[in-house]
């Protein structure tokens, strides 16, 4: 809102200063501070509000140390991250971007869904949650807008540029088309794109594309959502992981959403995506603001409110940004958990069928629980994880030259 207003005052009254609202890299910053702040100001505010409503977790005894000093304190403290996250991007943001609004939509969708978790949790004290098979269709639900929006809306598209003239070794940035399509980015290959329609190996038409990528999105989302809810087991493991993974983006975002740049290092140019970057400054702001609280020894919890809706808005950024099959390296922790927690149930079952016993590969799932099994403090568990996952941003911005 504040972007428009200012547009107003500096087209109409020529105000001081007005037209610093432009710069994508201004009002990202302004950005992180109002998510900072609102999580400053009301976070503790939030927190007093849950205790005083007795919304706490509810802690099983699973033998781990200092697990059950944990009992009582409040959760869905996501409301945090989202109040953090949605009034700085109102503000800021050009909210008839499409990339935002179907960012707007996607923070809010997956929040509800991990509210309706939290809520049936505390309020009716029901320790399973909301039923796996509601969270997955309102994460196809999800896929689906997401799938169908960046296959048909108008506005989003990639540029092509036109092949060089003749006797020039460059392409000219004043001669293109912008076109909709699939393709996406392959991480380290020299020519790195890849179309979804070649899943469909020529069967039927490339006018079909739409049914593979809709799926590939749906995948994706229900994936990283519930990674990122998986990763959310110990103080400040999921919302600094996600900061680490939010900056990424963002610097992905500023590259691809600027012609030049994009050229620079030839990689996809996505017109208006530059906006997202304002989405993840907010993003960004937020987990920190609510990492203040929930670093060790947490205050609060985020709930499914909070974990859901991080992963949600990881895998819709990276959609947008065509650069969804990076998210095996940029999201490496997420990966690491979810898949820790899949071959730990698939081997129970496979042993105790083989064997009538069931045998685990890992002293407990998720991999961080693994690791507090064998001594190590939370506190250092939560730290190596955010070194490696420093280290998988690392890689995750090289693939920009290394192909």
């Amino acid at each position: 809102m504040l972007y428009y207003l200012f547009q107003y005052l500096d087209r109409n009254f020529d105000f001081p200063g007005a037209g610093v609202f432009q710069y994508i890299s201004f009002r990202a910053l302004g950005t992180v501070v109002t998510s900072l702040l609102i999580a400053a100001v009301f976070g503790r505010r939030i927190i007093d509000t849950l205790r005083s409503l007795q919304i706490g977790e509810s802690i099983r005894d699973l033998g781990l140390e200092g697990q059950m000093q944990k009992r009582g304190t409040p959760t869905m403290g996501g409301f945090i991250i989202l109040s953090s996250l949605l009034i700085p991007v109102l503000l800021f943001a050009k909210l008839s971007n499409v990339y935002i609004i179907l960012l707007l939509v996607s923070a809010v969708w997956t929040g509800l869904i991990g509210f309706l978790d939290d809520y049936i949790k505390v309020f009716k004290k029901n320790k399973e949650g909301l039923q796996g098979k509601f969270k997955v269709v309102g994460q196809v639900g999800l896929g689906l807008i997401v799938g169908l929006t960046l296959s048909f809306n108008q506005h989003v598209k990639i540029r092509v540029y036109d092949a060089p003239v003749a006797g020039s070794i460059t392409r000219q940035l004043t001669r293109y088309q912008d076109i909709h399509s699939t393709v996406s980015t392959i991480p380290f290959v020299k020519n790195n794109e890849f179309d979804y329609s070649s899943l469909l190996f020529g069967l039927v038409s490339p006018d079909y594309t739409w049914i593979i990528y809709t799926l590939a999105c749906i995948f994706i989302i229900t994936a990283v959502s519930n990674g990122a809810n998986i990763t959310d087991g110990i103080d400040g493991l999921a919302a600094g992981s996600s900061t680490i993974i939010a900056l990424t983006l963002a610097v992905l975002a500023y590259l691809s959403g600027n012609a030049r740049f994009a050229d620079y290092l030839n990689i996809m140019y996505i017109p208006n995506s530059g906006e997202i970057v304002i989405f993840c400054a907010a993003f960004i702001g937020a987990c920190v603001g609510f990492l203040w609280y929930n670093s060790y020894p947490a205050q609060v919890f985020m709930g499914d409110t909070g974990s859901l809706m991080l992963g949600g808005v990881i895998a819709v950024i990276s959609l947008s940004l065509r650069k969804e099959l990076l998210i095996p390296i940029v999201c490496g922790i997420f990966l690491a958990e979810l898949v820790s927690v899949m071959l730990q149930v698939s081997y129970f079952k496979y042993t105790k069928k083989k064997f009538g016993e069931g045998r685990r590969l890992l002293l407990m799932s998720p991999l961080h629980h693994h690791f507090q099994k064998k001594g190590y403090h939370e506190a250092k568990i939560v730290t190596r994880f955010w070194i490696v996952g420093i280290i998988l941003a690392v890689m995750t911005l090289a693939t920009l030259k290394l192909r």
